[in-house]
């Protein structure tokens, strides 16, 4: 299956970093590859859940939540005629602060020419998403309300 890893080092509780990626109505605020984030239904992120994102140079999407494991990860699915698409995203303890590992995959019948189409697109996505949660993880873990500033430093692969 084509696809694409990320994973980024977070100065930050995984309880922080959870936060900002589990709450994606307001990715938009934080994340620059999100123009508009609708979720379509009420509640706490859960398996079932949707949400309806537009991102620049793609369609816009809906994707369904099929794995979650509630301050650790989920797992999303967004369906197109001949392709699906599958994101997920983990958020681990890391001695310094939260490991935060970005996957998205791509199958069926149409996956291998939309991946050489979207391919170097997708790939920046997934980078500038990890970026962006990482600032504004580390920005609200050391900002004056919080009680417990993450350790300094981060690494990027």
């Amino acid at each position: 299956m084509p696809g694409f890893q990320h994973t980024v080092t977070i100065a930050a509780p995984p309880e922080r970093v959870w936060a900002v990626v589990a709450d994606v109505g307001r990715w938009p605020e934080h994340i620059p590859t999100v123009d508009e984030a609708e979720r379509l239904d009420e509640g706490p992120l859960r398996v079932g859940s949707r949400t309806r994102l537009k991102q620049p140079k793609l369609s816009g999407a809906v994707w369904t939540v099929t794995e979650l494991t509630g301050g650790t990860s989920f797992t999303w699915v967004s369906k197109s005629p001949g392709v699906t698409v599958t994101g997920a995203h983990v958020v681990e303890p890391h001695p310094d602060g939260s490991r935060l590992t970005l996957t998205l995959t791509t199958a069926g019948p149409l996956a291998g020419l939309g991946w050489l189409l979207v391919k170097s697109l997708t790939r920046r996505y997934v980078v500038a998403e990890g970026a962006a949660v990482k600032k504004a993880a580390e920005a609200q873990s050391t900002g004056p309300s919080s009680h417990a500033p993450g350790p300094s430093g981060s690494s990027e692969k």
